[in-house]
């Protein structure tokens, strides 16, 4: 039997769709290796953040073909192995990629978030972008109405923090606060009671912007955050659970927070 003969016979075809199969199990995952190691490297964080993305429709495919090679193998045909390969690596990508999307699940594709909607915190004014809120990249799709609407009913427990210290006091704690939550300070005006931080993601280093400000009140102060992301457009609940770690670490060193 000639080659090409050979290459049409069924046991062929089954063995090269598991091999297909196989070979797209493992694309997803270094696709998506590439991306993180590019990143951390100094590589655009959108880059690696896109073969993340690009490596999911692969594993999908992986797991498909997998299946079908699965099937095509039964009775003893070779390339049964490929096939689990395609089927175990496809599907634990894409369990992962699931799961580790899970906290950001149905939440609006926005991605600055203030705990005060009427008056945030602002941000010095930078020559390469506009920090007016709500931002500018939103306006052809949201009032500034409806923008905050958003805000408020994805997150309705992000308020102002109340503390029952002076703003002096309070300012020093949420400088503190900050450095725990491994933030890198920018500017800070103890006088104003404000302050501007940055937090860099762990995989694919978005760098974020934070703007605090303390004021005082009646019974102590308050203070106000502001997180948002420099990329994207949705932020998949990251900077709310920013705020809401900030809040907790900062409640949590208060002797008479309950």
């Amino acid at each position: 039997m000639s080659e090409s003969a050979l290459e049409q016979t069924p046991n062929a075809r089954s063995s090269r769709v598991a091999r297909i199969a196989r070979w797209l199990g493992i694309a997803g995952p270094v696709l998506t290796i590439v991306g993180v190691t590019a990143s951390q490297m100094g590589v655009a964080p959108m880059v690696g953040f896109y073969l993340l993305l690009f490596s999911i429709p692969i594993a999908l495919l992986a797991l498909v073909l997998g299946g079908v090679g699965l099937f095509l193998t039964r009775g003893g045909v070779g390339g049964r192995n490929d096939a689990w390969i395609g089927v175990g690596l496809g599907a634990l990508f894409v369990a992962v990629v699931f799961v580790g999307g899970a906290p950001g699940r149905g939440m609006p594709a926005i991605n600055d978030i203030p705990t005060n909607l009427d008056d945030p915190p602002t941000f010095s004014q930078r020559a390469d972008r506009d920090m007016s809120f709500p931002p500018p990249l939103f306006a052809d799709s949201y009032s500034d109405d409806q923008y905050r609407e958003l805000v408020r009913g994805a997150y309705p427990d992000l308020k102002p923090i109340a503390l029952p210290m002076d703003a002096e006091q309070a300012f020093a704690a949420a400088l503190a606060e900050a450095g725990a939550q491994g933030w890198q300070v920018v500017r800070k005006d103890a006088r104003a009671g404000t302050f501007e931080a940055e937090d860099v993601t762990v995989l694919f280093r978005f760098v974020d912007d934070i703007a605090v400000r303390v004021r005082p009140s009646e019974g102590g102060s308050v203070i106000d955050l502001r997180s948002k992301s420099r990329d994207g457009r949705g932020d998949v609940g990251a900077n709310a659970a920013r705020i809401r770690a900030f809040r907790d670490g900062l409640l949590a060193g208060e002797p008479d927070a309950s």
